[in-house]
């Protein structure tokens, strides 16, 4: 049986054909009480081999497991390209998922890479940890108006044990010293998780040769590099470097015609912690680095300095790709150089 799932969080749409007596049908599975799941045990129950497609989208993983549990073979397809095989400008939950099941049929459904659920676990790690630092710089930010309103430019000094003694002692309204008390003792139950999930992160990326390979490159740390092996998954999924700018998100739209070349804001049809991670290492990287600070502002001048550090994040993408694949520490031998004939060498020219 092959089954197109047009996929929503408290249902699914569902279009399915058992091959070997042509049976087709259609049915809408809601999720809340355990008809979709009770569908699915029952075609086990009866021995029937599946096959599921559905695009990739978020608040599945129940789903995903459970098909995993059966034993049942589940496609997930892009939804870019799934969109670009639609004739008919009308789009329904029903069209959907018959155009699922007609791709899977026609051998023509668009199957994407999917990370082993130990993969999607630790990037739970990294997502916690970066939304807690969010929430720790809010509080910070909070913290610095209520002393700047004092008349007290601390900037960093605030947050030193000094800092504080003096932030503590000023004189303010009642609700005013509320918020000061409740907003310290936030900060102070972040800090410790914070470090807790930086040590998990630090042990993860020992467990990892590659990604101690490439927190050798300036400005890039266990965060951006756990982030990176993660999500990229394995470099031989790309074929050349430029290829990660595009599944990272950080290549321009382009709608040229009639000669005229025009390009608009970047595509960010990647993972939005990699693109954010990697312009905040590309940026240490111009701090520290002379190479690195030599071609941001030869950009910046060119262009602007927000267009400068996408830039830079994105070359930032393709070294660490020629580093992972070729398998070499960082050289500033290669920095900025050129690649040609290295892949043909290497790796057959593909």
């Amino acid at each position: 049986m092959m089954i197109g799932v047009d996929y929503h969080p408290s249902f699914q749409q569902i279009a399915f054909l058992i091959e070997e007596t042509g049976e087709y049908d259609e049915q809408r599975l809601n999720h809340e009480g355990g008809e979709a799941e009770r569908f699915y045990r029952d075609l086990k129950r009866r021995g029937i081999r599946v096959r599921v497609g559905m695009e990739a989208t978020g608040y599945a993983r129940w789903f995903e497991r459970l098909l995993a549990e059966l034993d049942f073979e589940l496609w997930i397809g892009d939804p870019a390209e799934i969109a670009a095989q639609r004739v008919k400008k009308r789009k329904t939950d029903r069209e959907d998922a018959r155009l699922l099941l007609r791709l899977m049929r026609e051998d023509r459904f668009p199957r994407i890479w999917v990370p082993s659920p130990e993969n999607r676990d630790l990037r739970q790690l990294l997502w916690h940890r970066h939304r807690l630092v969010q929430m720790r710089t809010r509080i910070m930010n909070q913290l610095q108006a209520l002393a700047m309103n004092e008349g007290k430019r601390w900037k960093s000094k605030l947050f030193s044990q000094k800092g504080r003694a003096e932030f503590e002692k000023l004189a303010l309204g009642p609700w005013a010293s509320r918020r000061r008390s409740e907003l310290l003792e936030l900060l102070d139950r972040l800090n410790p998780s914070i470090e807790e999930l930086t040590t998990a992160v630090q042990q993860e990326v020992n467990k990892r040769p590659e990604a101690l390979r490439l927190m050798t490159h300036p400005g890039v740390g266990p965060i951006t590099a756990l982030a990176y092996v993660l999500i990229i998954g394995t470099p031989e999924r790309f074929t050349r470097g430029k290829q990660i700018g595009t599944y990272v998100g950080m290549i321009p739209i382009e709608e040229s015609s009639g000669g005229k070349q025009r390009l608009g804001q970047i595509s960010k049809q990647g993972s939005s912690l990699l693109r954010y991670l990697l312009v905040e290492a590309a940026q240490a990287a111009a701090r520290y680095n002379p190479h690195w600070r030599r071609r941001y502002i030869r950009l910046a001048i060119r262009r602007h300095r927000s267009i400068a550090k996408v830039a830079m994040g994105r070359r930032m993408a393709i070294r660490l790709y020629w580093m992972w694949r070729n398998g070499c520490d960082y050289s500033p031998s290669f920095e900025f150089g050129s690649y040609a004939g290295q892949l043909e060498k290497r790796h057959g020219g593909n």
